[in-house]
C-alpha cells in the first residue's frame, strides 16, 4: 500500500487517539507513541498498531499516535481512517 500524502484522524479529547502517518524512505515503520498510559498500554498499542500496518501491507510509513485513553477498537479504526486519508482510497479491513 502506497502512502501518497500525510494524514491524521481522531482528536487529542479525552478516550481519543490522534494518529498521524506519513511517508518515508527508510523502507521501514517508525513508530512513536505518546500517551500517559504508556508504561501500562505502550506495548499493546504497539501490537495493535504494527498488526493494523502488517494486515494492510504497509511496509514503510511514519507512524505517531498521541493516545488520550481510547479503546483497542478505536486505535485501529483511527489507524485505518488515516491511511484511506493518505492513500486516498477505501480500505476494506
Amino acid at each position: 500500500m502506497e502512502i501518497k500524502k500525510m494524514a491524521t484522524a481522531g482528536s487529542l479529547e479525552s478516550s481519543d487517539v490522534l494518529v498521524t502517518i506519513e511517508p518515508n524512505n527508510d523502507q521501514k515503520i517508525n513508530l512513536t507513541i505518546n500517551s500517559p498510559f504508556i508504561r501500562q498500554f505502550g506495548q499493546q498499542m504497539k501490537k495493535i498498531a504494527l498488526t493494523t500496518l502488517t494486515n494492510l501491507q504497509v511496509k514503510n510509513c511514519n507512524l505517531v499516535i498521541q493516545d488520550q485513553g481510547a479503546i483497542d477498537e478505536v486505535l485501529v479504526a483511527r489507524i485505518i481512517t488515516a491511511l484511506e486519508r493518505a492513500t486516498e482510497s477505501v480500505i476494506r479491513y
